[in-house]
């Protein structure tokens, strides 16, 4: 496997990307009062999400590439909270709600872990995590 793998390659970027064009054409079907308000924020969110991870993706800094991961991460949350506020004013169902976040908190946990696999990339003193233990048996 190569030591550099594009962002396109990166299956979480991947997914974030997904979960963007499908946010997008969630809210085609909203109320035009919310055009430049919900609508407006859940787009940017959701889109912001993957390019957070782009931006930071190429950096040559390790800690700027977990930044990026946390940003992304932040965004996704804030995307998942706008879906919320999109589902109490029902422009979307309880069931569609369900599935954007569930695949938004998929996209969370791998953050999660591609945040730890980098961190691990640090010296133990710069880490935040500590690694897990291992079970031996």
């Amino acid at each position: 496997m190569p030591d550099y793998l594009r962002i396109e390659d990166l299956l979480v970027y991947q997914k974030l990307c997904d979960l963007h064009l499908d946010v997008c054409e969630l809210t085609r079907s909203w109320p035009a009062e919310e055009r430049f308000e919900l609508a407006s924020q859940v787009r940017r969110s959701s889109n912001s999400a993957p390019a957070q991870l782009a931006e930071k993706h190429s950096d040559r800094h390790l800690k700027n590439k977990i930044e990026g991961t946390n940003r992304a991460r932040g965004e996704a949350a804030e995307t998942i909270h706008h879906l919320f506020m999109a589902k109490r004013k029902k422009y979307l169902t309880e069931e569609a709600f369900e599935v954007f976040r569930s695949r938004y908190h998929e996209c969370i946990r791998m953050l999660n872990g591609l945040e730890r696999k980098l961190e691990m990339q640090l010296p133990p003193e710069a880490r935040r995590f500590t690694p897990a233990p291992s079970s031996s048996s």
